[in-house]
């Protein structure tokens, strides 16, 4: 087993956050949401923990991480960005959303900037159908949109 090097003082926060759910391996979905909302992504450290408090398999931890979209086990930009491609979404022009964040950003799906500022994804359903094609980024929404938009909604947040 690798060495943890996760700082002390997270350490002690995902073992709170255990505690808090009594370790229960029954809500292991739930601590895995608070403790990703300690970095914004769960390493394998992480999962290590979460693991040896629950007193269940590493693998386990792995598998909920790995199967649910909403979790990560890399780092997110500041602002990540998510776009949907739900059948709404995607038939009202998703894939051109999408074309246009990655050549503005210069990155891929899955990657974040050099600079740490973005992070792009895909999600399956936002949602928020009546508003397609949509984005989110961070917890805003952004609907109705139109590729000739990116460049106005990347430039606020700079």
């Amino acid at each position: 087993m690798a060495e943890i090097r996760l700082a002390c003082n997270i350490v002690s926060q995902v073992e709170a956050i255990c505690d808090k759910y009594n370790n229960d391996p029954g809500e292991l979905i739930n601590i895995l949401h608070e403790a990703q909302s300690l970095q914004g992504y769960i390493p394998e450290e992480m999962q290590r923990v979460i693991a040896s408090k629950l007193d269940i398999p590493a693998s386990r931890v792995y598998g909920v991480v790995t199967f649910y979209t909403f979790f990560t086990m890399n780092p997110k930009g500041r602002h990540p960005i998510s776009v949907c491609m739900g059948t709404a979404c995607y038939v009202r022009g998703a894939e051109k959303i999408l074309d246009e964040l990655k050549r503005r950003l210069g990155i891929d799906v899955g990657e974040t900037t050099p600079d740490g500022k973005f992070s792009l994804d895909c999600l399956r359903c936002v949602g928020a159908c009546g508003l397609a094609p949509v984005i989110m980024i961070g917890e805003k929404v952004y609907g109705r949109l139109q590729a000739a938009d990116i460049k106005n909604i990347l430039d606020e947040l700079e």
